[in-house]
């Protein structure tokens, strides 16, 4: 990574750079955005095999689409909505096939248990949970509270308003709690 010079640069620069046919540019904007794309995206889909698809196909369409990117300086939002679009696509194929179990390393992080096995079992009860949430509210839940996005950010990157937004983190908080609840008390 450090050979390529281009750590320094601002994404807008190498947009430009890309569309000039400097196609190693495009190195650099994968390499600053793979691992944070790859985090959002295991916890939309739950499962890294279909994360990594849909971060491979971001990837692809992002480059493909780039001189339709409006605002290179705004390139990572403008990426992160090709992701979310991915992942939307690929959550509802895999929905038709199977349930959906979406992990929440936010939300395990902040979970106090004592006991590792306690820890674990917390862990599943997390992801259990999360899984029976409907998709558009377990997708706000993770933008926010996964990749602490603002809810102007989470407007940009899925194009729902700021308000139905807030309502869907509600209502995803709200379920949690009880299904949660079920769990403990269970």
């Amino acid at each position: 990574m450090g050979h390529t010079g281009r750590e320094g640069e601002s994404d807008a620069a190498l947009v430009r750079q890309v569309l000039a046919g400097d196609i190693e540019a495009y190195a650099g904007l994968v390499a600053r955005y793979r691992d944070r794309l790859g985090r959002c995206a295991v916890h939309l889909l739950g499962n890294p095999a279909d994360a990594e698809d849909a971060v491979q196909e971001a990837f692809v369409r992002a480059y493909r689409a780039l001189e339709r990117c409006d605002a290179p300086e705004r390139f990572g939002a403008w990426l992160f909505q090709i992701l979310v679009n991915r992942c939307r696509t690929i959550g509802a194929q895999r929905a038709r096939r199977e349930r959906v179990v979406t992990a929440n390393e936010a939300a395990l992080a902040e979970a106090e248990v004592a006991h590792p096995s306690d820890r674990q079992a917390w862990a599943e009860a997390i992801r259990w949970a999360l899984g029976r949430l409907p998709a558009e509210q377990r997708e706000a839940f993770v933008l926010k509270h996964a990749e602490d996005l603002s809810y102007k950010e989470m407007a940009e990157v899925t194009g729902v308003g700021e308000s139905a937004l807030k309502m869907r983190v509600k209502r995803a908080c709200e379920t949690l709690r009880a299904l949660l609840a079920e769990v403990e008390r269970a």
